[in-house]
């Protein structure tokens, strides 16, 4: 047994200057060390965010201000190590995947102490504050890619068009498919590893597409395209979809306002620009919806397939609302209601919602993430 303990250590410490020499050909903006001070959207975590077998990092999202001091917003599984952090524990960037595991002066900058979390399960949000180290991070709430974003928050609503920049995909742009959605998210109490619990939300935001978002860019500010405004927090996805806190609910949580100026657009890759066009808003039919969503919610979701319960536009009728269910793939599933209370239901099926490493293979031992 010692020999096989043996041969696995000297694997991983390979495997780990192997990764030195691939991160640093394959580092994008978003993750490699910045000088100081900083912009945000970019690679960061809790220090101690490491187990035995794994490091993992998400993204430090946005600057906010209260009383007079500074605070970098994420998440409470990037910021507050999933409940487990200490007042005052180091915040850097860039976070530990992405300098393997091993974060030097060389490396990486502290560049926040983490100072307040939600605990999760209990105010509908996943969030965290760090107050920063003076002249650690530009003050104007600079987001690589975004720039500043507005001051003004903006109200979610189906179909909008939205951008965000994070650690793992960067700069990306797609629509919000859902709105008012309740979903159930899965975490784990330690990086990579631990006991797997879940967490249900309610009122949350769902946002289209495969390639919006990828596990590392929780924490990500989500802002409109057409004027930067913040309107979500990413916290966690699935293959299809990201799920984001409404950032007026993260606000009015902490007490803070976001660090911004004047209204201006995202300027979307080419890519991006067509298919995340946003569409007219939904003509009257929103609020019967939003109604036949709150009354079937609760009973849709007793069916553990049933992952997500929203509010979102008609696939056939993108002027038309419906109440959008979100089906775990490879469950078994009773039988989903063509309508309810006279309102047309949509299906979308999915992995599960995950707030660590959605859209990740096994990790293999050693592998960060």
């Amino acid at each position: 047994m010692q020999s096989r303990f043996r041969r696995l250590a000297v694997f991983c410490s390979f495997a780990i200057a192997l990764l030195f020499v691939s991160l640093a050909l394959a580092q994008s903006a978003n993750q490699i060390e910045q000088p100081l001070p900083i912009s945000l959207g970019t690679s960061g975590g809790n220090v101690h965010n490491i187990t035995r077998r794994f490091c993992c990092s998400g993204t430090l999202g946005a600057l906010v201000t209260k009383n007079s001091t500074d605070f970098i917003l994420s998440n409470n599984h990037v910021l507050a190590d999933t409940d487990t952090a200490t007042v005052s524990d180091d915040i850097s960037q860039p976070g530990l995947a992405d300098v393997g595991c091993v974060l030097t002066a060389s490396n990486s900058h502290v560049v926040a102490h983490f100072s307040e979390t939600k605990t999760l399960g209990t105010d509908n949000i996943d969030a965290a504050l760090a107050e920063i180290v003076s002249g650690a991070v530009k003050t104007d709430g600079s987001i690589l890619e975004v720039g500043v974003p507005s001051s003004t928050l903006a109200t979610p609503s189906v179909s909008l068009g939205v951008a965000k920049s994070g650690r793992t995909t960067g700069l990306t742009c797609a629509t919000i498919g859902s709105v008012s959605t309740n979903v159930v998210v899965q975490y784990q109490k330690h990086c990579g590893q631990g006991r797997r619990f879940r967490i249900v939300y309610l009122n949350q935001i769902l946002v289209s597409g495969s390639t919006f978002s990828a596990g590392g860019d929780s924490g990500s500010l989500i802002v409109t395209q057409s004027a930067a405004q913040p309107v979500g927090l990413v916290f966690a996805g699935s293959t299809t979809d990201t799920i984001a806190n409404p950032i007026s609910d993260v606000t009015n949580a902490f007490g803070v306002s976001i660090v911004g100026d004047v209204d201006h657009a995202v300027s979307c890759p080419a890519a991006a620009g067509t298919a995340a066009i946003a569409r007219g808003p939904l003509v009257g039919s929103s609020q019967p919806a939003l109604l036949a969503k709150e009354k079937h919610a609760e009973r849709l979701m007793q069916d553990e397939a049933v992952i997500g319960v929203g509010v979102g536009a008609d696939p056939a009728d993108p002027s038309e609302a419906v109440v959008v269910i979100y089906l775990e793939e490879g469950r078994p599933h009773g039988p989903i209601p063509a309508e309810l209370d006279g309102v047309h239901t949509s299906v979308v099926r999915t992995d599960a919602f995950r707030a660590f490493g959605w859209k990740e293979r096994n990790p293999h031992p050693c592998r960060v993430r």
